[in-house]
């Protein structure tokens, strides 16, 4: 396993609809591993491949990891290839931040209790009932798969500030 690079707006691969996942090979389970690796490294409780450079349909979350107590530690990760939203229930307004857009934070619409059915990475449905915060994790990182980040769920006024802070930090090599 290793730590892959996270790639930050205005990076395509963050813009593009990930492909579906044909075959589960060996490739696509160093990806997961790699994947899991990185988000605990961020830290963060959810990645998704396009936030590493590669546009498929792969995710990866752990949402008890990052407040567990030290003594109670233990990496569990959720390995969801081709995940689709099902079915979903309510609705909250939660500020998110996102490792693949850093320095924002932007109040986000999200069903309070969803089911998403996928794959394991032996190639195993799985079907996932939450609410809570694995709710809006998991549509946080299946939104990724389909190219859009919190900053297209930010105000055009929130948005058009943070890119150009982005263009006037990359004017300064920063």
């Amino acid at each position: 396993m290793s730590v892959r690079s996270i790639v930050v707006v205005p990076h395509e691969a963050l813009k593009k609809k990930a492909a579906e996942i044909a075959d589960i090979d060996d490739s696509v389970r160093e990806l997961a591993l790699d994947m899991a690796e990185t988000m605990y490294k961020a830290p963060g409780i959810g990645l998704a491949a396009n936030q590493v450079g590669h546009a498929v349909q792969l995710v990866v979350v752990d949402v008890a990891y990052a407040y567990a107590e030290p003594k109670d530690k233990k990496k569990a990760p959720i390995i969801l290839i081709n995940p689709q939203i099902c079915g979903c229930e309510g609705e909250d307004f939660r500020e998110e931040g996102c490792l693949s857009v850093p320095e924002l934070e932007v109040e986000v619409k999200r069903a309070t209790h969803v089911q998403v059915k996928a794959l394991d990475l032996d190639g195993h449905p799985v079907t996932i009932e939450t609410d809570g915060l694995l709710a809006r994790v998991l549509q946080h990182e299946i939104d990724h798969l389909q190219g859009t980040t919190i900053l297209d769920h930010a105000s055009a006024l929130k948005r058009g500030l943070y890119n150009r802070r982005i263009k006037k930090a990359g004017r300064r090599g920063k």
